[in-house]
């Protein structure tokens, strides 16, 4: 399993919209990942709030859940995107880091579900929550 986390790690390190977003995969295994992306100013929507936009929240969102897929114990070689499901609850504070936990909580052979919290400073109250699907193709 040790093997299989570090190829997620890597391969969503390598991403290049992660990168470009500043993404950074601070937890990932069994099923469960957790990314961060700190603010940054070209990232804004608004440039009267501040706030970054939803675009690069839901793709924070979306890899966050991939990884968590990779790192499931089923030990998928690949997934990818079904289905996303993004509910945005409120702007996040200008100038905070925005952390998403994406949890893999049910898997059948060929699809995995998974749900996602996106938070900044302000834990009690989320930035935007998900929940999706993502295809799981077996280990060969």
């Amino acid at each position: 399993m040790a093997e299989k986390t570090q190829l997620a790690r890597q391969f969503i390190e390598a991403i290049p919209h992660s990168k470009a977003l500043g993404m950074e995969l601070t937890e990932i295994g069994d099923g469960r990942a957790v990314i961060v992306m700190p603010y940054d100013k070209k990232l804004v929507g608004d440039p009267e709030t501040g706030v970054i936009h939803g675009g690069a929240v839901s793709a924070l969102m979306d890899t966050c859940c991939g990884a968590a897929v990779m790192s499931h114990p089923s030990q998928p070689s690949s997934t990818a995107t079904i289905d996303l499901r993004i509910d945005y609850m409120r702007g996040a504070t200008p100038g905070q880091t925005i952390t998403t936990t994406a949890t893999c909580h049910h898997v059948t052979r060929n699809v995995a579900f998974v749900r996602a919290v996106a938070t900044d400073d302000e834990t009690e109250v989320p930035v935007a929550t998900a929940s999706g699907a993502f295809t799981l193709e077996p280990k060969r």
